[in-house]
C-alpha cells in the first residue's frame, strides 16, 4: 500500500527527532548531589617495644591537649638496663680523662727511677768487664768467666735501652690514635645510653594532638605488642567524607576545589575541598560496553572540612552538592 506523499514528508522530518531524543536518553542523568558518611582524623598511640601497662590515665570522651600523658607502660628489665648503660657512659668517660691527662707523676717518677737503675746496672757490668779482660788475657780468669761478663753487660745495656724508651713513651704520653678511639668510645656509650632513655620515654605515652579520646584499648597489667593501639585519639574539628561519583561527574571535579555540604535537616551549609581523588574506578562490571555498564563506574572522592564547632560528628550522613560545570 503506498504512503500518501504528505505522509512520506512528515515522517522524514520526523524520524531524526525521535532519533535523537532516543540516544540522548539512552545517557544517565547526571546528579547534582552526592551522598557520603563523615568520619574524623584519628591517631592511635601505643608503645614500640612489648611492654605491661602500669597505668592508664584517660577514659573514653576526654578531652587532651599535646603533651598529655595518656598511659604509662614498663618493662622488667627496664631499670638494669638504664644502670648498665649509665655505669658505661662513666666508664669510657673516665677512660678518655685519663688519656688526655696523660702519664700521673708516680707512673713518671718510677720511670725515671727504673733508667737510673738500669744506668747504674749498665756501669757496674761494664767496670765488671773491664776487670777481667785482664785477668782473662794472663790465663787467670776461664774464658766461661769472660763470656759471663760480656752477656752481662750486654743485658744491662738492652735493659738499659728498654726502661729509656718507656720513660720517653711515659713523657710523650698516648699516641692521638689512642685518644681518638676512646673519644669514639665515650660517644658510642653516650649514644647507646640515648636510646636505652628514649626507649624509656617510649613507655610512656603522651598526646601527639589535641583531640578526644574515642577508645581505649588497654587496661592496666595488659601485656601490649609494639604497634598495637592502646589510645586513639580523634580530631573533630577535621572532619571528611568519602562520596562515590560516576565517571560522568568525574571532569567536574579538581583537587583543591571548594564544594557545599549540608546535613539532614539542617539548613546552615559548610564548605569542604576536594582532598583527594581516586585514580581507579570501583564497583566495575567485567565488561564495560553498553551506557548501563558504563553508568556503573563509580570514583571515590574524598572531602575534607574544617569544623571547629564540632558539629559534624562522625556517622552522620552528610550530602554533598557537585559542582555542575560549564554548560
Amino acid at each position: 500500500m503506498n504512503t500518501p506523499r504528505h505522509q512520506r514528508h512528515a515522517l522524514r522530518h520526523t524520524l531524526p527527532l525521535c532519533l535523537s531524543v532516543l540516544v540522548g536518553c539512552g545517557r544517565p542523568a547526571v546528579p547534582d548531589t552526592a551522598v557520603g558518611t563523615l568520619e574524623m582524623v584519628e591517631t592511635d598511640i601505643g608503645p614500640l617495644q612489648l611492654a605491661r601497662a602500669v597505668r592508664v590515665l584517660v577514659q573514653e570522651g576526654d578531652h587532651v591537649r599535646v603533651g598529655d600523658t595518656l598511659a604509662i607502660f614498663a618493662t622488667p628489665t627496664m631499670v638494669a638496663v638504664q644502670a648498665q648503660a649509665d655505669a658505661r657512659v662513666q666508664s669510657a668517660q673516665q677512660a678518655e680523662r685519663e688519656l688526655i691527662r696523660g702519664a700521673r707523676p708516680a707512673e713518671l717518677l718510677r720511670a725515671e727511677a727504673d733508667v737510673k737503675a738500669a744506668d747504674a746496672d749498665v756501669d757496674r757490668t761494664a767496670a765488671d768487664l773491664s776487670r777481667l779482660e785482664p785477668l782473662a788475657a794472663r790465663g787467670d780468669i776461664s774464658r766461661a768467666q769472660l763470656d759471663a761478663a760480656r752477656a752481662a753487660a750486654r743485658s744491662s745495656a738492652s735493659k738499659r735501652d728498654a726502661v729509656r724508651e718507656t720513660l720517653r713513651l711515659v713523657r710523650e704520653g698516648p699516641r692521638n690514635e689512642r685518644r681518638l678511639a676512646a673519644a669514639a668510645d665515650a660517644r658510642g656509650a653516650n649514644a647507646a645510653a640515648a636510646a636505652v632513655r628514649a626507649n624509656t620515654n617510649d613507655l610512656v605515652l603522651v598526646a601527639p594532638i589535641d583531640g578526644v579520646i574515642t577508645s581505649r584499648n588497654v587496661e592496666p597489667g595488659e601485656v601490649m605488642s609494639p604497634g598495637q593501639s592502646a589510645i586513639s585519639i580523634g580530631q573533630p574539628s577535621r572532619p571528611w567524607a568519602r562520596i562515590y561519583v560516576s565517571q560522568f561527574v568525574l571532569p567536574r571535579l579538581h583537587l583543591g576545589d571548594t564544594v557545599t555540604a549540608q546535613l539532614d535537616g539542617d539548613t546552615v551549609t559548610r564548605r569542604g575541598r576536594i582532598a583527594a581523588i581516586a585514580s581507579k574506578a570501583e564497583f566495575t562490571p567485567r565488561v564495560a560496553l553498553t551506557e548501563k555498564e558504563r553508568a556503573d563506574l563509580l570514583f571515590g572522592v574524598k572531602i575534607e572540612f574544617v569544623d571547629p564547632t564540632d558539629q559534624l560528628k562522625a556517622g552522620l550522613p552528610v550530602t554533598i552538592m557537585l559542582p555542575r560545570g560549564n554548560k
